[in-house]
């Protein structure tokens, strides 16, 4: 008998450079599963970034605030992936 085996997990080289605010995330369930998302509070920041900069270039440092809101949702984004898949293959061995 075959023992399955778990699936290997990506590997993170580094974090960003700079990390949310307190609060700027929060946790929801979806179908039993945790999944990370933006606060209303950073999604209504990156929203009045972007109205600015569709008008004019953003100043410097309003560029780079939109620049490191952009990496954290590539990070939650592979949270999230990484959560599912692992509840995923959870499922499917116990089926």
């Amino acid at each position: 008998m075959m023992t399955p085996s778990l699936p290997i997990l990506p590997k993170l080289n580094n974090l960003p450079t700079t990390l949310p605010i307190e609060g700027a995330v929060r946790i929801e369930l979806e179908e039993g599963i945790p999944i990370f998302r933006a606060s209303s509070a950073v999604r209504t920041r990156i929203e009045e970034l972007l109205l600015k900069q569709k008008e004019a270039p953003l100043e410097q440092a309003e560029e780079r605030e939109l620049n490191s809101y952009d990496e954290i949702d590539d990070y939650l984004s592979f949270v999230n992936r990484t959560i599912r898949n692992l509840f995923l293959t959870q499922s499917q061995l116990e089926s």
